[in-house]
């Protein structure tokens, strides 16, 4: 009685064994397989600070982005003049934290106070050595 018990578990371990010894080698045959490794832990690397443009470029782009703002024709859509501003914000920023300009220009909402803001940050720009206005 002892004897057919354990062919019939040979029998069943081996039937079990050779099923996932066909579906390891049908996942490697296929490329879904892969043995994880443990890999050794580096150290990330620096990264290095974004390079900025030089100041001569960034007043350029400033004063071009100020002439194109003041000479919008009347009729032109209204995604365009909010495209120039926002590109003008931007270039205004990038002056400013060229010459360490406290600004909060990012942050503040549409309106008054962003209109307010950015005029400080001209006027504090004007003071810096930069004339945005010329």
């Amino acid at each position: 009685m002892a004897v057919p018990l354990l062919q019939y578990l040979a029998i069943t371990v081996g039937f079990i064994g050779a099923v996932a010894l066909l579906g390891l080698l049908a996942r490697w045959f296929c490329g879904s397989f892969r043995v994880q490794l443990p890999r050794r832990r580096r150290d990330p690397e620096p990264v290095a600070p974004a390079p900025r443009r030089p100041l001569e470029a960034v007043a350029a782009d400033l004063r071009r982005l100020a002439r194109q703002l003041a000479h919008v024709p009347a009729g032109a859509p209204m995604a365009r003049r909010r495209g120039l501003q926002a590109a003008y914000d931007d270039v205004l920023v990038e002056a400013a934290l060229l010459l360490e300009v406290p600004h909060t220009l990012p942050g503040t909402p549409e309106g008054m106070a962003r209109e307010v803001e950015r005029l400080r940050v001209q006027t504090a720009l004007a003071d810096a050595g930069l004339t945005v206005h010329g």
